[in-house]
């Protein structure tokens, strides 16, 4: 296609061919409708057609979280563009390799308040890693080549470019640049040997060492480096959120996910650890509580791609930048040549001290008063029966807290999940991104009554695309997390909170009839003796998309649990009930 005389339009569809993108997820609109003409006839380039902007935003993310790959997704001018930003801030909050392409009004309407115009480069420019505005269709393959470059390269982002429609009539020589030529962007740093050496004397040295590994682990594709690293050392480590599945759960020096519902044998480990070597994680508020009083006893090596990051919330004692394989690969070669020279660690004790945790405060729930279905009961058959080859796409809540803590990680890019913005309706779409990167695995949506109200429309796009997702609907007829704040610190006063969807409800809507509507398998689960039965039932149906509504308790609640504001150190097991910290440490 070089030298080839063509439009903006199909130099766009060529370009994104030439960055290697399979998939688009998208909706047209009359400022993109030009490069929707060639999107017709373009060989080798799928595109999915949904039924909302955001829709496509987070179903490209889906797709770059399952596949490592860039997720590309595509949307008109003005409420189109504005549909998608949600799904942008979503992606670039959890360092999603993305790029949105959308449509522009004419250069010369631009200001104008011309009709479906919004000023999408400025809206997004504080959710984006960086965004063009391509008036020319002579810059389109360029400004593709370096759109993917920056969403994939360093920390990985959202890089968002908006095409005005004159550019995509334009005529142009289709030229695919051989080079980049992006000044001042240098986002592959390798870490100092000065630091490696450091964080290697601090490690040997520590008595009480934990490794918090994040979602950096997983985007910086570093799992098999960080495991050597973590065995080499003989330390605990515990996975964050976004960094679940990193390391196997399996593993012996697991402790759990730290943060506001992490494990208490994580969370204290980190609060009495005298080393926290963090990689690919930012020290965010629900991992740290309230900031003064975390770790309190811990010098910090901070690891991560990103400078902004480091000691930007914990102070770093040993800051390394660089990307996570290339830093534990150095730390995993500076450890093992110290212990050739002899082995000064003690770790005999800590590790004694947190297997006794591990022992006494499990993970686990009690049965209902209310004698419904517990909704941690369901999430765990489906991890059980489906397995850790599977992909897990939550939304956000309650029903997210138990999916991260109930279902079995053993591999990398099983667990998907909206993590920095916390966006409800982010499962039904990723998942179904998910499937399209990963046709080979079962993708399990599960989601909340609430959050799948809000998306569902885009099971019409899986049923007509054959994009066979499973969808978990864990209702319990209310907004579960907000609920849960409710009754512990609003007495009970649940403000607009019941979502009349089930025991007892009118079940508006009734879910298995809306799968029926949508062309998918609906079933319905209110037993506990039915819950085996009706995931396996939904295990083999792989035609469409299947819907099971679990209908269960709303008094469950997410434990443990660190109330927000507070120090770790609080942690609560069950309501009113903390760890006998003075009897067991």
């Amino acid at each position: 296609m070089t030298g080839q005389q063509m439009t903006g339009a199909q130099a766009l569809v060529e370009s994104l061919k030439h960055a290697g993108a399979e998939v688009v997820f998208g909706l047209p609109g009359g400022a993109i409708l030009p490069t929707y003409d060639p999107l017709m006839d373009a060989e080798g380039l799928r595109h999915v057609l949904v039924r909302h902007e955001q829709g496509a935003g987070h179903a490209a993310s889906g797709y770059a979280h399952a596949t490592g790959k860039v997720g590309v997704c595509l949307a008109t001018s003005g409420p189109g563009a504005t549909n998608l930003i949600t799904a942008i801030a979503d992606a670039q909050m959890d360092s999603i390799p993305m790029v949105a392409i959308t449509g522009q009004v004419g250069s010369a309407f631009i200001g104008t308040d011309a009709f479906q115009e919004a000023d999408i480069v400025g809206m997004t420019m504080p959710v984006t890693k960086h965004n063009f505005l391509v008036s020319d269709a002579d810059e389109i393959p360029k400004v593709i080549k370096q759109a993917f470059h920056i969403a994939s390269s360093g920390r990985p982002g959202v890089v968002l470019v908006d095409v005005t429609k004159d550019a995509q009539q334009a005529q142009t020589t289709f030229e695919w640049p051989e080079t980049l030529d992006l000044p001042g962007y240098r986002p592959d740093a390798r870490p100092h040997s000065k630091q490696i050496r450091e964080a290697a004397s601090l490690l040997l040295e520590a008595k009480r060492p934990v490794f918090l590994l994040g979602g950096g682990v997983l985007r910086g594709d570093a799992t098999e480096e960080v495991r050597e690293l973590v065995d080499v050392s003989g330390a605990p480590f515990v996975t964050t959120l976004m960094g679940r599945g990193a390391l196997p759960d399996s593993h012996p020096s697991h402790l759990g996910m730290p943060g506001m519902h992490g494990t208490v044998s994580a969370v204290s480990a980190l609060q009495r650890a005298d080393l926290i070597v963090a990689i690919g994680a930012r020290f965010d508020d629900r991992v740290t509580g309230r900031l003064d009083s975390f770790a309190p006893n811990a010098k910090v090596v901070h690891a991560d791609v990103d400078p902004a990051e480091i000691s930007k919330n914990v102070v770093a004692d040993v800051p390394i930048v660089g990307q996570a394989a290339d830093i534990a690969r150095a730390l995993s070669s500076e450890v093992r040549e110290r212990l050739d020279h002899g082995d000064p660690r003690d770790y005999g004790a800590w590790w004694s001290t947190l297997d006794m945790l591990r022992e006494n405060y499990p993970l686990g729930w009690t049965e209902t008063e209310d004698g419904f279905t517990a909704p941690q009961k369901v999430i765990s058959r489906i991890s059980a029966i489906s397995g850790p080859e599977s992909i897990y796409v939550a939304g956000v809540g309650q029903h997210q807290m138990w999916s991260s803590q109930f279902v079995t990680y053993e591999h990398p890019r099983t667990w998907i999940n909206s993590g920095g913005l916390g966006t409800m309706g982010y499962s039904v779409p990723a998942a179904m991104g998910a499937k399209v990167g990963r046709p080979d695995r079962t993708v399990w949506s599960i989601d909340g009554d609430g959050c799948f109200q809000m998306t569902n429309q885009e099971l019409a796009t899986c049923v007509i695309n054959d994009i066979p997702i499973k969808v978990a609907v864990i209702n319990n007829s209310s907004l579960g997390m907000v609920r849960q704040w409710q009754n512990l610190f609003y007495d009970k006063r649940y403000s607009n909170t019941d979502l009349n969807t089930g025991h007892g409800t009118r079940r508006i809507p009734d879910f298995v009839k809306l799968a029926d509507a949508y062309g998918c398998a609906g079933l319905r689960c209110e037993r506990d003796e039915d819950i085996d039965a009706t995931i396996a039932q939904a295990m083999e149906i792989n035609d469409r998309p299947v819907v099971v509504d679990f209908t269960v308790s709303a008094d469950a609640m997410v434990w443990p649990m660190v109330p927000a504001g507070v120090s770790n150190d609080e942690i609560q097991i069950a309501q009113g009930m903390s760890p006998e910290w003075e009897r067991d440490i």
